[in-house]
Parts: structure tokens; sequence; C-alpha cells
């Protein structure tokens, strides 16, 4: 399925937000990336490349970028947040008296807010009222932006309540190299880009303490299981975990290299402070608050989700990585389901 090109804007450019926004241009779509920096526009306009998020990679000369957000969203029927959950409130206030009322807004970023607890539906919901889900689509799947960006074999989850939502997306991100599905359980895709974050940086403790790959394995596994509890809890559908949205997003961002919240978790177990860890990312590791908001979702709704709650404490309250590890191994004997 191919529809006729698309007038796009993509809110972010960071590498995900560069990375997807090269998908669109390249795929024949009018394209405009809205960054922060506005020294980034030049080099993206320019010289076709965004050295600050993706160094080496060489960008469509079809993609344009500004540093205005209104000449970023004037006319375009598809308008794609990648700004961290954390902000997107803030972006969103912003935008949402530029945004065409019938454009289908796509949010590809992961996370859960801090202060209300919400996904991006959610705050989304609130700007532009309940009937914007039938032009919502939540994007998720494993994809590490700069292997998208190099146009190496990737697959994704477009998800909305809306089926020509979500087919009008899956056609304009879909090429030779990019492969996207569509999906209905929004909420499913949303906590499982949300949960996997803070599963990845349990997951990058382990390795940094030497435990070795049966402890990730397992930690993986019942981190899986952690993400359907919640999951079931909000309404989700189980088989979304087992898809793309869920499992595949785990093992990606638990195991890759180019997992920010892995690497996170990796210099926690070698012993050096999150503070030290942080100062020297440039990009946002999402897990490192959603480790604190997933946290208190799960005990305001009364859902067991020990690894979780092991991250939080050892990225929010001090707590050592070895202690928590003995605690979690410690626990009461059960069944597996």
């Amino acid at each position: 399925m191919r529809n006729k090109p698309l007038r796009a804007a993509v809110i972010g450019g960071g590498s995900w937000g560069t990375a997807l926004a090269n998908v669109l241009a390249s795929n024949g779509h009018d394209t405009t990336l809205w960054v922060h920096d506005a020294e980034l526009v030049d080099e993206i306009n320019l010289h076709h490349a965004n050295p600050l998020f993706l160094p080496g990679i060489q960008l469509s000369p079809a993609l344009s970028c500004t540093a205005n957000l209104s000449e970023a969203l004037a006319g375009r029927s598809l308008v794609l947040m990648v700004t961290p959950v954390q902000v997107m409130r803030s972006v969103l206030a912003r935008a949402v008296e530029l945004i065409d009322p019938a454009a289908t807004i796509v949010n590809a970023s992961k996370g859960i807010e801090l202060e209300t607890l919400k996904t991006v539906s959610q705050i989304c919901t609130e700007f532009f009222g309940d009937d914007f889900l039938n032009r919502y689509v939540a994007l998720s799947g494993p994809t590490f932006a700069r292997e998208v960006a190099e146009g190496l074999p990737s697959l994704i989850v477009a998800a909305s309540r809306n089926e020509s939502c979500s087919r009008l997306v899956q056609a304009a991100f879909s090429n030779p190299s990019f492969r996207a599905y569509t999906n209905s359980d929004v909420i499913g895709v949303e906590l499982g880009g949300a949960v996997k974050n803070v599963i990845a940086i349990a997951a990058g403790i382990c390795d940094g303490l030497g435990f070795g790959h049966n402890a990730r394995a397992a930690l993986i596994t019942r981190g899986l299981a952690e993400m359907n509890r919640l999951g079931l809890a909000m309404g989700a559908q189980h088989v979304t975990f087992a898809g793309l949205a869920g499992m595949g997003d785990l093992v990606l961002t638990c195991t890759g290299d180019l997992s920010r919240n892995r690497t996170v978790g990796f210099k926690l177990g070698q012993g050096m402070r999150l503070a030290d860890i942080l100062a020297e990312m440039r990009m946002v590791a999402e897990g490192v608050k959603t480790a604190e908001s997933v946290y208190a979702l799960s005990r305001k709704l009364g859902v067991e989700m020990p690894i979780v709650e092991k991250a939080f404490q050892i990225l929010h309250e001090d707590k050592p990585a070895r202690e928590a590890v003995t605690e979690l191994m410690a626990r009461n004997l059960k069944a597996e389901a």
C-alpha cells in the first residue's frame, strides 16, 4: 500500500526524530524537522547532517529543518512528536494552536509523565479532546535510531484505534529497509515502550556487575512478565507484549550496545554515580525518569513489579546494586505463572 506524498512535520531533532524524519523525506514526503537547537538548522539544511545526534550519517537532501515551530507545523497533515516525554506537555502547549485540526498525530517518544503518571496519548487528550484518539498513532518497536538512519532492516508498529490512521502511517514509513505493522492496542504499545527502558537499565546493571548471560536472560523474561501485569491492569492486550513493541523492543534495549538505558545501568553496575553518568550523555535516557513514574504507577494500581522497584531504588534512593539483586533473589518462592 502506498499513499500519495504527505506534508509531514517531525517535532524533535534528536537521533530518533532525525532518523524518522529522514525516512519520511527519503520516502518522498514533504518533511520538515523542528529542532530546539538553532545551530543544527544550518547543518541539516546546508550539509544534510546532524553531527550532534547522528554523526557520520548523510541525511536526505529533501529533508528541511527549522527552529520555528509555527513554520514547521503550518499546513502539515502528519505531525510526528519525538520530544522527551517529560517535556512533551510544554511542547504541546505551544503546538496545540498551530496543528491542523484534521492532522494525524503520531508519537514516537517512549515514557510516562512523572507528574501525572500519564502516557503520551493521555497527555494529548488533555489538549485535543477525546475525539483526538481517532487521529492518534503510537509508533514503537525494536529500533535503534542509528541503524534506521543507516538503512539497516528494521521493523516497527503503528498503533491506533482508527485503522485508517494506522494504515496511513504504515504506508508513509514503509520502504525496502523499514517495515511497519499496524496494531489497535495504543495503551499496550505505549506501555511496552516505556517499561522496557526501565528493564534495560536493570539489565545493564546486571551486566556491569558481571552477572553473566543467565542473569540477563532471566531478567528480560521476568521484566516481560512485569510489563504484562501493568499492561493488563491498564486495559492493554496480552498479545501486544509478545510482539515488536513488547518483547522485541525489550530484547533490543536490554542487549544492544547502542541502548542509552542499558549504558546507564552498565555504568551504575560498574560503580559510577548516576549524576556523573548523565552529565556525560548528550541524549536523554528516558528510563531514568520513567523508572520513577512506572514505579509510582505500579503502586497506584497495586501491580507487583519487583524489578522496576529495585531499579527505582538504585536510581533514586541510592540503594547499592548488589544489595538490590540479593533482595530480588531472596524473595518468596512461587510458581512462574
